[in-house]
């Protein structure tokens, strides 16, 4: 029997062969939750979408394929093999989920259906009682001044229609026109008389209401909310003190997602510049703050439960500014799970918590299912976490800098995965998004955590929070120049077909180029095409010039 020369050599043996199959495993995606994330997301859009009957009608069918897969596991059938046996536990898994979801989101629907508010006459004129859920949100394209128009979501209290008061919830959009509109604090009752009409979409939205009067309190704003509009108001007038317009009203859009100061300009610049993702609260934001904080304990020598304590109330804090709707909430879930991400350096944690998240929020706000905020903040979450690290490490591979390559990694997987539902939704599509994206990165977590200690300052000491803003002058500064250069640049957006044949084709021409990609001879001739597009395109940029 032959012994190892050297003692040790089989406990390194053995040391080397157990972090040889922890790297290997660490490496394979945990996707087992996956299928039942995508039936619970599917599953309610159906039901929301196409009606509660369809709803109750996919429950059903559901609740048959559970009856079937655990059949398959009792009799033994499913455990001839391994995987077999993984197959029939996963859509044991998500059938069972996806039909409680089918009958949560038909539940809703039916009962958003039969909402008494349906029942009134489109002529008619009611005293509604709600109370906004977020800030009223801008028309751009209704212009400015008196005549713009305002949308305002909220949730309903109360109405009066003759002599019955009907109290109860639900769904508000309300369209309005006016500077009163977009003065209304989230949280604050507000009673007025308005006409309802049908809703434009199907998102569990029980009327829109349009007013024939102004707004008037109807109850005291909770102090929770009075504090977030005080720090949002105090971050507002100190930028207004120490940048100029332009950076002044940007910079709470990207700290807070505050845009009541943003310029139409620089708002139209940002959307023809694929940054427009910058000016709402994201992720990115989350992540950007947390990282910070984690950092900032890290450096203080607090220990783990601390920092984690310090990192939790940094959130909370954090999403009762930036407003607690659903969007926002939302963001927090999807930064949370981005931080994870960083935190352990495993994908493979990160997306089972991504679709934990994802199930969590359907659960809480089933008309999340249909929003297109929605969508892109789990696609773009979903490809930094599956597409970004590989395809930086194939940068790396090929002699890249480790910087630009996340850079460029990020910035791509991020534009091709959320293209197909802004053509979608808008049917255009910028062409200098990418690159835009890629020149802003480094500027981007300086202005955040400047405009976040300025916003904790300005309750304080307003001479301290100018200090600080005028140290985030520089990087306003580069983002508002990125922006209005890409913007400027001929054929910087292009017009495509929208709707759901555009989004379709569009997501079809993704997935085949994710695919023809991992195919080296058609990557270099997509390589070679692309150099060549982007010469024409530089010639022609100083040919018009």
């Amino acid at each position: 029997m032959p012994v190892s020369s050297k003692p040790g050599t089989a406990v390194r043996d053995r040391e080397a062969g157990t972090n040889a199959e922890a790297v290997i495993a660490d490496q394979v995606l945990d996707a087992r939750l996956l299928p039942a994330t995508l039936t619970c997301w599917s599953v309610t859009i159906l039901a929301i979408g196409a009606g509660w009957v369809t709803g109750v009608i996919v429950a059903c069918a559901l609740a048959v394929l559970a009856l079937v897969s655990w059949g398959l596991l009792w009799t033994g059938i499913a455990h001839r093999s391994e995987r077999r046996r993984v197959v029939a536990t996963m859509v044991l898994g998500a059938a069972l989920i996806g039909s409680a979801f089918a009958c949560a989101g038909s539940w809703r629907e039916h009962q958003v259906g039969v909402h008494p508010l349906r029942s009134v006459p489109g002529a008619a004129t009611i005293d509604v009682v709600m109370v906004p859920g977020d800030d009223p949100k801008p028309v751009r394209s209704s212009g400015s001044g008196a005549g713009r128009l305002w949308v305002v979501r909220g949730d309903l209290r109360e109405f009066r229609y003759r002599d019955r008061v009907v109290r109860g919830g639900g769904a508000l959009v309300v369209l309005a026109a006016g500077p009163v509109w977009g003065e209304l604090l989230p949280g604050q009752p507000i009673e007025f008389r308005a006409r309802p009409t049908p809703p434009r979409q199907h998102d569990l939205t029980v009327v829109t209401l349009r007013p024939v009067g102004e707004p008037a309190v109807a109850g005291p704003l909770p102090w929770w909310q009075a504090a977030a509009d005080s720090v949002r108001s105090d971050l507002v007038a100190v930028a207004g003190r120490a940048l100029a317009p332009d950076p002044a009203g940007l910079l709470p859009a990207l700290v807070v997602g505050d845009t009541s100061a943003l310029s139409d300009r620089v708002h139209d610049d940002f959307v023809t510049a694929g940054l427009q993702h910058l000016t709402v609260v994201s992720g990115a934001n989350f992540s950007i703050l947390l990282t910070a904080v984690l950092a900032a304990t890290r450096l203080l020598t607090v220990g783990p439960r601390l920092s984690l304590l310090c990192a939790a109330v940094a959130l909370v804090s954090f999403v009762i500014i930036a407003r607690p709707d659903p969007s926002v909430l939302r963001a927090a879930a999807m930064g949370s799970v981005t931080l994870l991400a960083l935190l352990t350096g495993r994908r493979k944690q990160a997306l089972p918590a991504l679709c934990a998240g994802v199930i969590g929020l359907l659960a809480l706000w089933p008309a999340l299912a249909v929003q297109a905020g929605f969508a892109l903040s789990v696609l773009a979450t979903g490809a930094l976490l599956l597409l970004a690290p590989s395809w930086s490490d194939h940068l790396r591979a090929r002699g890249w800098w480790r910087l630009p390559a996340e850079l460029v990694a990020v910035a791509a997987a991020a534009f091709v995965v959320t293209t197909p539902i802004t053509i979608a939704l808008s049917g255009r599509l910028s062409l200098v998004a990418v690159v835009a994206n890629i020149l802003v990165a480094p500027v981007i977590a300086p202005i955040t955590i400047g405009g976040a200690l300025a916003a904790a300052a300005a309750s304080c000491w307003d001479p301290l929070a100018q200090l600080i803003l005028r140290t985030t002058g520089p990087p306003l500064w580069w983002l508002l120049s990125v922006a209005t250069e890409a913007a400027a640049l001929p054929g910087a957006e292009i017009t495509v077909p929208d709707g759901s044949a555009g989004g379709l084709l569009a997501a079809a021409v993704v997935a085949g180029g994710i695919t023809a990609l991992r195919l080296p001879r058609v990557r270099r001739v997509l390589a070679a095409v692309a150099i060549g597009a982007l010469a024409a395109y530089v010639m022609l940029i100083f040919w018009l010039s």
